[in-house]
């Protein structure tokens, strides 16, 4: 069977010209080998060729062909998929992020550079990026040393936040928690109710199986709080100003600090963290994940994406859960025995910061700036509450998807502010038929695509009105009687 389902693999593979891949699956085939500890000069008596022969290939300089692609898989016991799958999705970005650095100015480090190391050495990649993380923060603690010395703010750079560490840990484990799913699997067992969790039954189960009290309460005047969990007394408190959905997400994602801390510990501890303080909220993560999977459990989930085209907002009704949390769920869909649509999510405010991102689409998502304005993740915030879908076409003809809505954070008493935030949600155009998003979209329609970059400083458009910086490893000379659609569209290329 396995045999088969790489043979069918192969064959799509062929169809997406696969000549064009042959070159890049050599260094991971050494990747590969080296992890398992594995000899090359046992690989290739195994495989039946020679060392030096096999020594090109894993250097990239030469093609293979179908027959000993496939005896490789079997031999190093990893699927086609594995040698197959595109680079590390924003690695390559990131990397020309840091590099844009002045640090590197006289390095002049070109774009296709950086796509041979993302491609032949990730895991170097990987490890510029973690300096970078460093760099910034340094920099960061630095600059408000200075400030809390001279009491001026001196600068309003970016820093590598915990937040990030979150995002590379997700997309490391392609969002997807196969033990975390069974535990939620048996909770729901237990607590579903015509095949559906109900608040008080999720409060039910943490007095039956954990004898704790859930209680709602009115928060303090100027003492606000989401939720309490008083270990000693055995007691969650309850934000009343919380929604219902919120609720019920703090009562599951308690029933999983409870019952799944090991699980969640062992995924943990597969991770290297920069910090105890991103470990933390890591795990608070895995947790909201867990709680989220019990109100919405794996298969009726996905039978209901599939049966309804992944119409968030009635899902949303059907489980009796936020928009936002079932955005997140979608993204979650990736058992290989029963896989959905590969979306990429991010959350975004007024500001244009990036809270949460997630990328299985193929979209790159910036790690240091904000993304391009013309993503509708922005515009949605100009019509709140209303689903904006779109068609976007990013610098390297890759077609996407995207759609995109606000949410408000919090109930709160009359008069009080709320948090306005946009949620972002997208996938390949070869996903449309399934997307109920596309059905008043004509995905093969040039005219109605929306041109996009990642962001401004790896993006190439010359003709972006809303282009607020010259792309990367060009120069601009500005000429002060002539000015077309940005002050960056003169080209001279170094």
């Amino acid at each position: 069977m396995k045999k088969n389902f790489v043979n069918i693999n192969l064959q799509n593979l062929q169809i997406e010209n696969m000549s064009q891949l042959d070159l890049k699956i050599g260094p991971k085939i050494k990747a590969f080998r080296r992890q398992l500890g594995l000899q090359a000069n046992k690989l290739a008596e195994d495989l039946s060729i020679s060392p030096s022969y096999l020594n090109l290939i894993e250097g990239g300089k030469r093609k293979i062909d179908g027959d000993l692609l496939l005896k490789i898989c079997e031999k190093l016991n990893i699927e086609l998929s594995q040698l197959t799958s595109k680079t590390d999705i924003n690695l390559e970005n990131t990397l020309s992020e840091i590099l844009d650095d002045k640090l590197f100015e006289d390095l002049d480090i070109l774009g296709p550079e950086v796509k041979d190391l993302v491609g032949t050495n990730p895991k170097i990649g990987k490890a510029i990026v973690r300096l970078g993380d460093i760099l910034k923060k340094k920099d960061h603690e630095m600059i408000n040393k200075i400030e809390t010395i001279s009491g001026k703010i001196v600068d309003n750079r970016k820093n590598s936040f915990p937040g990030e560490v979150i995002s590379d840990f997700l997309q490391g484990n392609k969002n997807y928690f196969p033990e975390l799913e069974e535990f939620a699997n048996k909770v729901f067992e237990k607590v579903q109710n015509n095949n559906r969790t109900r608040y008080i039954a999720l409060c039910d189960y943490l007095k039956s199986e954990y004898d704790i009290t859930v209680k709602d309460v009115i928060p303090e005047e100027n003492k606000p709080f989401s939720k309490i969990y008083n270990k000693s007394k055995k007691e969650l408190l309850l934000s009343d100003y919380s929604s219902l959905e919120t609720k019920k997400l703090h009562a599951a994602a308690q029933i999983a600090q409870e019952g799944a801390d090991k699980e969640i510990e062992e995924y943990l501890s597969n991770f290297t963290f920069p910090s105890e303080e991103s470990k933390k909220l890591t795990k608070i993560a895995l947790l909201n994940y867990c709680g989220a999977a019990i109100l919405m459990p794996y298969k009726p989930f996905h039978t209901e994406c599939r049966k309804l085209k992944y119409d968030l907002e009635l899902l949303q009704n059907t489980f009796a859960t936020s928009f936002e949390q079932v955005a997140h769920r979608v993204t979650c869909l990736q058992d290989p025995k029963l896989p959905g649509i590969p979306f990429h999510f991010l959350r975004v405010d007024m500001a244009g910061n990036i809270s949460k991102r997630f990328s299985l689409s193929g979209i790159e998502i910036p790690r240091y700036g904000g993304a391009c304005p013309r993503w509708n993740v922005y515009s949605a915030l100009t019509r709140p509450g209303v689903i904006q879908a779109a068609v976007s076409k990013m610098t390297n003809g890759e077609k996407y998807v995207c759609i995109a809505r606000t949410v408000e954070k919090g109930i709160g008493r009359f008069g009080q502010s709320k948090s306005i935030l946009s949620i972002g949600l997208g996938c390949e155009a070869k996903y449309a038929k399934d997307f109920v998003y596309t059905e008043n979209l004509n995905i093969n329609d040039k005219s109605t695509e929306i041109p996009i970059g990642v962001s401004c400083r790896t993006c190439d458009r010359l003709d972006c009105s809303q282009r607020a910086f010259p792309p990367l490893h060009k120069k601009f000379g500005v000429d002060i009687n002539s000015r077309g659609v940005s002050v960056y569209v003169g080209d001279k290329k170094s």
